[in-house]
């Protein structure tokens, strides 16, 4: 890849993380969704011109969603490795967060879907059908290349 191309996409990279960031930034929180589905899909507009209530949903602890946080760790896993070559400190702090974010998945289980407290204002539109262990799979095997770390092979070895 030539090196202006290079920059641009770790540009758009950087800012798909930073985002990812700023989603997992407090403590055994994810802010996974803002806006109301059934509002949003009813309107056409763009959605720097939507004037209507920008209801923010989060999953904690007692609220997990192992499969948003299985995905979000897969992410920023595999953008460290992309950093790792040209701003290793930025890469640290994405694999830092990565694992943090995993064993929050994993320690907290549980679809997004399922969380009572957000489900009508996920469903019908962002259901999980079919679990959360592919996201937690997923998120180990990000992990895995990220760190080659024997406890995320075995992570992934035990639970396929």
């Amino acid at each position: 890849m030539p090196p202006a191309e290079l920059r641009n996409a770790l540009v758009a990279i950087r800012w798909s993380t930073d985002y990812l960031l700023k989603t997992v930034s407090q403590p055994d929180r994810i802010f996974v969704q803002v806006g109301d589905p059934v509002l949003d899909h009813n309107c056409w507009e763009r959605p720097e011109d939507m004037d209507t209530a920008r209801t923010v949903y989060t999953v904690d602890a007692p609220n997990p969603a192992s499969d948003v946080a299985g995905e979000t760790a897969a992410a920023l896993a595999a953008a460290s490795i992309a950093f790792r070559p040209s701003d290793p400190g930025y890469a640290e702090t994405l694999l830092r967060t990565s694992t943090r974010v995993f064993d929050f998945a994993d320690k907290n289980r549980g679809a997004y879907s399922d969380n009572l407290n957000i489900r009508d204002g996920v469903c019908p539109y962002y259901c999980d059908f079919d679990g959360y262990q592919d996201e937690l799979l997923w998120g180990a095997a990000w992990l895995r290349r990220a760190t080659q770390g024997d406890n995320y092979l075995s992570y992934i070895q035990e639970n396929r």
